[in-house]
């Protein structure tokens, strides 16, 4: 477990941490990450968090594919409208070999 899931995570899984979005904006900001909004594209058209990439966990060739390019050996914050999506697609990525996801507590929602 790092430090930051003992401080501030819910662990789902050996792979997985939920955060709220105080935390999750701290760590998205003062850095370079992965960041991936898994809703559709007309959700994000709508509006998204900065610097986000969108594939959506809908379209499952796309998703794996897109997710292929990733590093999964480091952090990927992950994030969807309200966060029943991302907790999937975390479950998935988990499956897929990424070993440090970030799930924005409550999705998008929270967010703005």
């Amino acid at each position: 477990m790092s430090f930051l899931n003992f401080l501030f995570g819910n662990k789902n899984s050996d792979s997985i941490t939920t955060i709220n979005v105080i935390d999750y904006k701290a760590a998205i900001s003062d850095k370079r990450v992965q960041l991936v909004d898994v809703r559709t594209p007309n959700e994000f058209s709508r509006g998204a968090i900065k610097k986000a990439v969108n594939i959506d966990f809908f379209n499952t060739t796309v998703f794996e594919n897109a997710f292929n390019k990733f590093k999964k050996d480091e952090p990927l914050y992950i994030y969807c409208q309200s966060g029943m999506r991302s907790k999937r697609a975390a479950i998935k990525l988990a499956k897929m070999g990424f070993i440090d996801i970030i799930d924005l507590k409550g999705g998008y929602m929270t967010y703005k």
